[in-house]
């Protein structure tokens, strides 16, 4: 009855609440600042960088302070770099340690490197130990070590074991912040632990229970915990089945371990087995949006693809992959040169070519893209290499033959019936070229432990148009429709 009661009443109190005190945190922007899709009006930005150029830093204030941690790192990226420092000046109460977490990574290092040793170290010790370490990681070894040196003993030390893992790996990405009790407390004596402790994490969803080696043995969600009587020992009711994550495990695996056993949090542990952080699911809904975006963008040699990748690092990371295009592009090149005469005397070829290439290369795509995701996901290894390949050739040779109606059809219409047949056998021999293409070249690069991302789509290119102009031409001279 108590309870019941304290349930009303307080039901009460929060329907007694002033609109705004009872609002949702976002419902504090008005339509003035934030669009429908939740992104800041051009509006609203013009009038942050009129305040700016104006130098009226207490009107900036008061047009930043009521936007989220996560609205003002997006309108600190909004700005170049010059307009970005003066904002942070005029905003310097609000340059939380949230809004620091919440900013590109480029434009985060550019930050970091302008401010003192000691203001990054304060903002460092604000965050958890994941965070701390995305900030300082990419920054130069003398300003990293100038930060660790502001810090106290505890967080340099977890910085620093952190720092120690390989790049995207369990280890550099873990938060050192668990709550971690032996395995004889009892319910009532965790929550009394919970409650008196003010050094535990400030998020967790989870208590793992360890031995007197500190191996993880079980695990308690919190919701179990608060519904069970406080005299029943956490052995009984802990859950002994639990997903660890080694140290050294790439990030791509920790998502995909997520994903597969649907964990909102897991144990990671060293190589003996010991109890040395967690990975969380906030942290892994980044690592599935980082690794989708970089699959995309290296299929495409387009490097890291952000907008505030500085230029040189841009050219550089794109005229790599223009110049290997170039490289295989001289391929379908020396193809066509060496049909030149019969294009001369049929002119219909040259006009027909670049049909089937494209047509090609969009095949080869669409196969490349389904045998990259299903490798990034698990989904295609080696032991059905086999069966997805028989599956791509069909769906390949279904798309051929449709295509092949098509054009054929067409061409014969416009110019003779002989070299419809022959575009439209052309096109079958390229579209499931590219089919097989799109499956082996990124099955070969991950059988070499490379990316498949990496160059897949530049050979895939080389071998369609490649094939594409050879099948094409050397038909329609052994039709004998240049003679």
């Amino acid at each position: 009855m108590g309870n019941e009661t304290y349930q009303d009443d307080e039901e009460l109190m929060i329907a007694d609440k002033p609109a705004e005190e009872s609002a949702r945190p976002d419902d504090r922007i008005d339509d003035e600042r934030l669009d429908e899709e939740n992104t800041l009006k051009a509006d609203y930005v013009r009038s942050v960088r009129d305040a700016l150029d104006e130098g009226d830093k207490s009107r900036v204030y008061d047009l930043v302070e009521p936007l989220h941690p996560a609205d003002i790192a997006d309108l600190l990226e909004l700005f170049d770099r010059d307009d970005r420092h003066t904002l942070a000046e005029a905003i310097t109460d609000l340059m939380s340690s949230d809004v620091i977490a919440e900013l590109n990574d480029y434009v985060r290092e550019d930050m970091m490197e302008a401010l003192p040793a000691e203001a990054v170290a304060q903002i460092a010790e604000q965050l958890d130990t994941d965070d701390a370490v995305q900030l300082i990681e990419d920054l130069d070894e003398d300003d990293q070590q100038a930060i660790l040196a502001e810090l106290d003993d505890e967080d340099r030390v977890a910085i620093e074991s952190a720092l120690a893992y390989p790049e995207e790996t369990a280890g550099r990405l873990m938060s050192h912040e668990v709550v971690a009790v032996p395995e004889h407390m009892t319910v009532g004596g965790l929550i009394d632990f919970l409650r008196e402790n003010v050094d535990l994490a400030n998020d967790f969803y989870e208590v793992f229970i360890v031995d007197h080696k500190h191996h993880p043995v079980g695990t308690c969600q919190l919701s179990w915990i608060l519904r069970t009587p406080r005299n029943i020992a956490l052995s009984d009711v802990m859950k002994r089945d639990q997903t660890l994550i080694p140290v050294s495990l790439d990030q791509e695996e920790v998502a995909l371990m997520f994903q597969k056993y649907a964990l909102i949090s897991a144990a990671v542990v060293d190589e003996s087995g010991r109890l040395v952080g967690q990975m969380t699911v906030d942290d892994v809904v980044h690592i599935i949006s980082e690794e989708a975006s970089e699959d995309a963008l290296l299929m495409s040699g387009a490097g890291d693809g952000d907008i505030n990748e500085p230029i040189r690092e841009a050219y550089s990371s794109r005229v790599t992959w223009l110049i290997a295009n170039l490289g295989t592009a001289l391929i379908a090149s020396l193809i066509i040169a060496y049909f030149g005469a019969a294009i001369e005397k049929l002119v219909a070829l040259a006009i027909l070519m670049p049909i089937v290439a494209s047509i090609g290369g969009n095949a080869g795509t669409q196969t490349m893209a389904v045998a990259v995701r299903a490798i990034a996901m698990n989904q295609l290894t080696e032991a059905n290499t086999m069966r997805i390949l028989w599956r791509e050739l069909r769906v390949a040779i279904l798309n051929g033959l449709t295509i092949a109606v098509l054009i054929g059809l067409a061409t014969g219409a416009i110019f003779t019936p002989m070299l419809g047949a022959v575009i439209a056998l052309a096109m079958v021999i390229n579209v499931v070229t590219a089919g097989l293409a799109g499956v082996m070249v990124p099955v070969i690069f991950e059988r070499l432990k490379q990316d498949p991302a990496v160059a897949s789509s530049v050979f895939v290119t080389m071998i369609t148009d490649s094939m594409g102009f050879f099948a094409f031409l050397g038909l329609a001279v052994a039709a004998g429709l240049a003679n």
